[in-house]
């Protein structure tokens, strides 16, 4: 994965959402799209009702690509669909974030080991380039521009561990950890933090120091759960 416009990683983080579903509608898809990234930007917030029949007549279409986006909504955990009510988009509970962010930290910190190990210098050059719309983004404050190209470096670099089932352990979180991650860096003082970990990462890298490379990843992703514990708002 290369550098890339916000719009890009969204549409591309979220068809990897749906890999191994067959029979999903382009339509349900764009119905998913829009509820998804509503939900993980923070804009549909917990308990906040998804009404179906709204959703039909604002994508003139009938119930049945939004019954199909629904269902994905509720693989991903970012929908409840009881019997009889209303969807509506799921709670966020302490102890899943503490247990997804612990799992986190310790995947991310064997990508790092990997990832020196196997990288060439050339490819740890191309994190520069990500390293450097964090930096913009933190500078002008943008979360949302910030989340995403977030989500773009550590993408890019779980694919230079070079270890598919690594790569697929991490999506089995799926979008309830993003969901996560934008709460946290959406906290105040948070992108400043974070861009400064990941200038330490790159480096880190860029030094081939192994350890070093995994503590800081793995302290990078406890210190998003440490902010969201003590933000008070899970």
């Amino acid at each position: 994965m290369t550098a890339t416009g916000v719009p890009d990683l969204r549409r591309e983080l979220l068809f990897t959402a749906l890999g191994g579903v067959e029979g999903g509608s382009s339509l349900a898809f764009t119905i998913f799209q829009e509820i998804a990234v509503g939900i993980v930007e923070g804009r549909l917030p917990p308990g906040h009702e998804v009404n179906s029949a709204e959703l039909a007549r604002r994508f003139s279409t009938s119930r049945t690509p939004v019954r199909e986006a629904l269902l994905l909504l509720e693989r991903e955990s970012l929908v409840i669909i009881p019997p009889r009510r209303r969807p509506y988009v799921s709670p966020v509970h302490m102890a899943q974030v503490r247990e997804v962010y612990e799992i986190r930290a310790s995947l991310y910190a064997l990508v790092s080991e990997l990832l020196v190990a196997r990288a060439t210098d050339e490819e740890i050059d191309g994190l520069r380039a990500w390293q450097g719309l964090l930096a913009a983004d933190a500078e002008a404050g943008d979360v949302d521009a910030y989340f995403w190209h977030n989500v773009g470096f550590r993408n890019a670099e779980s694919s230079l561990a070079r270890n598919g089932e690594l790569q697929r352990r991490l999506g089995s979180l799926g979008l309830q950890m993003h969901r996560f991650r934008h709460l946290s860096l959406s906290l105040p003082g948070r992108l400043l933090h974070s861009v400064a970990d990941h200038e330490r990462l790159v480096n880190a890298y860029a030094d081939r120091d192994a350890d070093l490379a995994a503590a800081v990843s793995r302290s990078l992703v406890m210190r998003g759960y440490r902010a969201i514990e003590r933000s008070g708002l899970v």
